[in-house]
Order: structure tokens, then sequence, then C-alpha cells
């Protein structure tokens, strides 16, 4: 089956960091342009980050600049975004997805003292 899986959600205090991974099964994700997407409740998904086949073609929304980086791991096989100084705005169902229109199920990111 081809389909996007992301993990490394969950529950994370004000400030702290985290780390979310997206992995492709059936095919190579290294192939494609792949972004990071979030959903706030009420609200519609929107990009937060998107790269390249490289790790050198990154771009973020302005809200998160400074605190998301998105990266490759070409040994796992993964697209990551690192979410650190996170804010209670950071809370949202977040998405990874490819160029092509594959999309993954999402993953709860909530924010909590």
């Amino acid at each position: 089956q081809v389909r996007l899986v992301e993990s490394g959600g969950g529950l994370v205090q004000p400030g702290g960091s985290l780390r979310l991974a997206c992995a492709a099964e059936g095919f190579n994700l290294d192939d494609y342009a792949t972004g990071w997407f979030r959903q706030k409740p009420g609200k519609e998904r929107e990009a937060v980050s998107c790269m390249s086949t490289t790790d050198f073609s990154t771009e973020y929304v302005d809200s998160v600049k400074g605190r998301v980086t998105i990266s490759r791991d070409y040994a796992k096989k993964t697209v990551n975004l690192n979410i650190e100084n996170v804010k209670p705005e950071d809370a949202a169902i977040y998405y990874c997805a490819t160029v092509i229109g594959r999309w993954g199920q999402g993953i709860q990111v909530t924010v909590s003292s």
C-alpha cells in the first residue's frame, strides 16, 4: 500500500521542543518535494514548511520562522519537522504531503502545561 505516515506527535509543554517525522510506504520520499501542514480546531489547513529533494531549498511560513526546521534524514528516509520554543498556537493536527498530492493521515500535537 502506498501511503505517508506521521509520527512524533503528542503532548508538549509551552517552551519545549518537538520532532515530527514523515515516512513513506510503497515509494521513495527522497524523490519528491515534501511539505508539512497543520490544521487548528475550526480553522482551514495551512502550510507550515516545505523543502525540495535536497536540504538546500526550504521555505517557512512567517509565523514559525526561527523556531521550525525542516530536514531530510536520508538514512531513515524521512522528512522531519523540528519545532522549538513551542507556543500554544502550535497546537494542531499536523500533516505531511508530497508535491504529487499524497497526504498522511495527520498526527495530533497538543500544547499544555
